[in-house]
């Protein structure tokens, strides 16, 4: 049976946790404001429900990919790079999973918006 103490309760730690990742990291913040950037000009295009899916998508990805690098970067820096070399690696190779997924979105994005700004000009 559902806990809606318990459900409720997640959502507020959730919640702790985007609040925290917002305020402590730079790279969640731009991105924000990007996904708002490109939100309102989806709107202002009128671009297809298609379209819509795709951008919430790759921006969702992008989202989620940063907070599990700053998720995974914080329990590196717990171990620091003096206990582990491969902790740098880490940080690294996660840093490289968020620019790929902001690659992708950029891409998905110029599809998207390339043929919209080409009618307007």
């Amino acid at each position: 049976m559902l806990n809606l103490k318990r459900l409720k309760k997640s959502f507020i730690y959730a919640s702790r946790g985007l609040s925290k990742a917002f305020r402590e990291e730079q790279n969640l913040r731009v991105q924000a404001v990007i996904a708002i950037i490109i939100l309102v000009a989806g709107s202002f295009l009128r671009i297809s429900p298609i379209e819509w899916c795709l951008l919430i998508f790759v921006i969702g990805l992008v989202i989620l990919m940063e907070l599990a690098n700053s998720a995974v970067e914080r329990i590196a820096d717990v171990l620091k790079p003096r206990i582990h070399s491969y902790v740098k690696e880490i940080k690294d190779i996660t840093a490289a999973a968020v620019m790929i997924s902001a690659l992708m979105s950029i891409a998905v994005g110029l599809i998207i918006f390339i043929p919209y700004i080409r009618d307007i000009l």
